[in-house]
């Protein structure tokens, strides 16, 4: 079991200085936003005793992430009274939190107050009192998740108390996609991804769809927007059927293609996977999700044209779209749907058309579309004529806010080198971060400790003026085997399977799996571990505009040798 505290700090001297309706009115908020959070993480409110929130999870029923779903409540709560404060100008309102898991007696068919009682309640009291305000404090068993905060001396325990600081969440449930590698903190997009939350949750309870839009510029943070808003569905009570896909900017066969990963993926179809087993898997999904053995037979042979298992069943547009359309609402019957698309800069007019008539004529049914886009693209205009469409630009960061990533990406870096680092950034988080990691990759920057100490005279470096040459001179540091494999890879797309990329490169057994392993670790390539995608068990690029930069480094006659081949 997992016992949550929550108190408010400040809020004495806030209602001293306030009139008493005004007083109490926050009051009724803190504790709505304090159970409706609870509640979305599949907690109980065991009680409200003055300004604090005790809640619980695993009684009656243990779950196995319930200490994990304790963690992801007090984060948000810690944040939705930060923002609540701003909110009503009380800047020193703020919440702390204490988190502990272990066995308490539990009074069965009890529910409210007196629920769960015992020693492990009582010490998560004073772990929430340990706590600094903003913070939050759990015991050892979730320290996984955590980061070191200290033995601290509680009141009434003979023994000093091990507890560790969690500062937010890094991977979906269970550490499902945790990066390896450094993640940079997610900083000045806090209303964007609230607004994303409201958003859906708005689209679940009335039935409805919904466009979100989100545009910027490369390396903005659309991405990473996107990566944030998953981890937070991915620990909610509800189930929600999440599916991901992106526009490609050139192939054959590549319309529709964020539309074919993303049915791929929701039928456990690998790609480039056998035919026989592909159409095995699509069977098995529709005879799930479609109990009607009419719509089955309906949308079968147009959902395997889309994949590539049949050729041209239909040459009609508008029933295929109908057919793929239909697919959605029959899973959306069941639980709310998100289509995430990525990269709709590179968008075919027929998939634009196709989500134009999903939004249309599914807008009673809990579909969640995000489309990411670069500004100044058809694609960006998509919700410009539909209901119930929201539009996000990400504007570049502010120098506080670059400054707070970059202490906390690669903390103890002189400020000389910040300094030059946010000048040539100008706002541009990817900017920051690809520098960082080309210092790292040069050996001009190493990692001592909990700090990062720079090698030599990197003073001296240029950091290069524009995104491409930073990610041109990243590529240039690489050893000449990383380089060329890298090129090499570039042809394939943005990802690939490791028996494609032999089949073009001269390196063979261990040596090409050495040198995938070190580009892994250097952050260049990643491999692909959601379980809910076509590509799982594939390499690819961190970052899409590494696989563009490296292509355009190809010479003519290595592109002319090497496309036959892919």
């Amino acid at each position: 079991m997992s016992v949550l505290f929550v108190d408010l700090v400040g809020f004495t001297s806030l209602s001293q200085s306030r009139d008493a309706e005004d007083v109490h009115e926050l009051l009724t908020r803190y504790f709505e936003v304090c159970s409706s959070l609870v509640e979305r993480y599949g907690g109980t409110v065991e009680k409200f005793i003055g300004d604090a929130v005790m809640a619980v999870w695993g009684a009656p029923v243990a779950q196995e992430d319930d200490a994990e779903r304790a963690v992801r409540t007090a984060l948000d709560i810690v944040a939705a009274v930060a923002a609540l404060g701003a909110e009503v100008g009380a800047s020193g309102l703020a919440a702390r939190g204490g988190v502990l898991t272990g066995e308490a007696a539990v009074t069965i068919g009890a529910t409210g107050q007196g629920m769960v009682a015992g020693d492990l309640v009582n010490t998560a009291s004073r772990v929430q009192s340990a706590a600094e305000p903003g913070t939050v404090l759990v015991g050892d068993s979730t320290r996984r998740a955590t980061e070191d905060a200290g033995v601290h001396e509680l009141k009434g325990k003979d023994e000093p108390l091990q507890l560790y600081r969690a500062l937010r969440v890094v991977a979906g449930v269970g550490g499902l996609m945790k990066s390896e590698g450094l993640e940079p903190p997610f900083v000045g997009r806090d209303r964007e991804l609230k607004l994303v939350k409201e958003l859906f949750h708005a689209s679940t309870e009335a039935r409805r769809a919904q466009l979100v839009q989100v545009t910027g510029i490369a390396g903005i943070g659309k991405s990473r927007l996107v990566w944030e808003f998953f981890k937070y569905m991915d620990g909610l009570r509800s189930t929600y059927l999440w599916h991901r896909g992106r526009c490609l900017a050139y192939g054959e066969g590549v319309t529709y293609w964020a539309l074919a990963e993303m049915v791929r993926g929701r039928a456990g179809i690998i790609e480039g996977e056998e035919r026989a087993s592909a159409g095995d898997k699509l069977r098995t999904a529709l005879d799930e999700f479609l109990p009607d053995p009419e719509d089955r037979r309906f949308v079968e042979p147009r959902l395997a044209q889309l994949i590539g298992l049949e050729e041209r069943v239909s040459s009609d547009r508008q029933e295929l779209f109908s057919a793929w359309r239909l697919f959605f609402e029959r899973l959306a019957d069941v639980t709310p749907v998100v289509l995430v698309f990525e990269d709709m800069q590179w968008a075919d007019p027929s998939l634009l058309e196709f989500l134009g008539l999903l939004l249309e004529r599914s807008r009673n049914h809990p579909i969640f579309v995000m489309a990411l886009a670069r500004p100044e693209t058809a694609a960006a205009a998509l919700g410009a004529t539909h209901r119930n469409a929201t539009f996000i630009h990400l504007e570049p960061l502010s120098s506080e806010e670059m400054r707070e990533l970059l202490a906390g990406f690669a903390p103890g870096l002189p400020a000389d080198l910040t300094d030059r680092i946010l000048e040539r950034a100008e706002g541009v988080p990817l900017y920051a971060v690809e520098t960082v990691r080309m210092l790292l990759d040069r050996g001009l920057l190493v990692e001592e400790g909990p700090v990062y100490r720079p090698t030599g005279h990197v003073g001296f470096l240029e950091v290069p003026e524009s995104l491409h040459a930073l990610i041109a001179a990243r590529l240039d540091g690489l050893a000449p085997g990383e380089r060329r494999l890298v090129q090499t890879a570039s042809v394939l797309g943005k990802s690939f399977t490791k028996h494609a990329l032999a089949a073009l490169a001269s390196e063979e057994g261990d040596a090409l799996d050495g040198i995938l392993a070190s580009l892994v670790a250097k952050e260049v390539l990643t491999i692909h571990a959601d379980p809910r995608s076509s590509e799982r068990g594939q390499y690819g690029f961190v970052q899409d505009l590494m696989r563009t930069v490296a292509y355009d480094t190809l010479s003519l006659h290595a592109r002319r040798r090497l496309h036959p081949q892919a």
